[in-house]
């Protein structure tokens, strides 16, 4: 069996401790630390260490680099891993990347996570559901799955389901990049600190200044943002994407006409009109189930059989990473090719579908 991708992790992953503070660096600015199966294999190895460690009162998740923290997982590397037919190689990476985003969210040390720069997809997985997250005013969050030709995971369809009003839908659909503001609004980030105080709030934590629980040290650094243009765009957000259909939301944004602001309903109507159909219908399911389920650990699982079934089943998730990363063509040939070709039984087929690898190793958060 081949790795996504096999590739000694030593060095694209940096862990260290002091002052109590257990740092983890993701390590590879060259790609904007898109994360292999050796890195979050790494990763979960450390925190479990880290849980155990008495001298570990804090974990703090950073990136190398000015870009960002994480542009998500190495995807050439599972394009490639499924066209061969190396679906073991892609489970691996898939379960250990699920088993880090249930611990990050269980963890009982306060993890904090700087978001700056471009953090999406994995990146989301590795640091939204921290305890206290940090996105400053170069920070680009999205879950870009639907462009890729699959559907938003790594957590991030519960994340997505309780966002306010239906911008969870808007943005698991369309794939939508928020800024700081919107980051926070929607529930993935809780503090906008500037770029430049980020080593000052490092210090901070690791000198235990006064007052001393990571949240509190990072609102002396905080700057409460304006509304950004996803929240001021909720009330004709809310209006179509509460449609019962990805075909009745389409409608409702071709109805709306022209409408003031930074997000129209004709630029959302020109993404989907991009997606991957049953990615879309699929996604769509997806969060609105995720309202209704006990907690994250569930959303990670329902992703974790949803992800097999495209991983097993589907032509999309290749030829999106095709298009948009290898050939970078902007051009995916899906199948099927539109909503119309989507049949109801086929989304039943996809939330049926089970994994035969068993996500949890041991009890989720152990």
């Amino acid at each position: 069996m081949a790795r996504v991708s096999d590739t000694d992790s030593r060095d694209r992953v940096l862990a260290r401790t002091g002052g109590g503070v257990g740092r983890i660096t993701l390590n590879r600015p060259e790609v904007i630390n898109a994360v292999d199966v050796g890195m979050v294999e790494t990763i979960l190895a450390t925190l479990r260490a880290w849980r155990e460690d008495p001298e570990i009162e804090v974990v703090l998740i950073d990136g190398a680099g000015e870009r960002g923290l994480c542009a998500g997982g190495d995807v050439r590397a599972l394009r490639d891993a499924i066209v061969v037919g190396d679906i073991a190689a892609v489970d691996a990476f898939f379960l250990a990347e699920y088993r880090a985003n249930a611990l990050i969210g269980a963890f009982p040390k306060p993890v904090v996570a700087f978001m700056d720069g471009v953090t999406m997809g994995g990146g989301i997985g590795l640091s939204a559901h921290a305890g206290v997250r940090i996105v400053t005013e170069r920070s680009r969050l999205a879950m870009p799955e639907t462009r890729l030709g699959f559907t938003p995971d790594v957590g991030g369809s519960w994340l997505l389901s309780h966002a306010p009003g239906r911008l969870g839908e808007f943005l698991a659909l369309t794939s939508w990049t928020m800024g700081p503001a919107d980051a926070i609004h929607c529930g993935f980030a809780d503090h906008l600190v500037p770029s430049g105080h980020l080593d000052d709030l490092r210090h901070a934590l690791q000198t235990r200044a006064d007052p001393g629980t990571p949240n509190e040290l990072a609102l002396l650094f905080d700057e409460s943002p304006e509304a950004g243009p996803v929240q001021r765009a909720r009330p004709w957000i809310d209006e179509a994407f509460s449609a019962g259909s990805v075909a009745e939301i389409i409608d409702r944004l071709r109805g709306m006409g022209e409408v003031d602001g930074e997000i129209t309903p004709a630029a959302a109507l020109a993404e989907l009109e991009q997606r991957a159909p049953l990615a879309l219908e699929v996604t769509l399911r997806a969060v609105r189930r995720s309202r209704e389920l006990p907690g994250l650990n569930a959303a990670i699982e329902q992703e974790h059989h949803l992800v097999s079934y495209f991983v097993r089943t589907q032509p999309d998730m290749p030829e999106g990473i095709r298009a948009q990363v290898v050939d970078k063509d902007r051009t995916p040939r899906w199948r099927p090719a539109t909503l119309t070709e989507v049949t109801p039984q086929a989304v039943d087929e996809a939330f049926a579908h089970r994994s035969p690898r068993p996500l949890w190793d041991r009890a989720p958060g152990e």
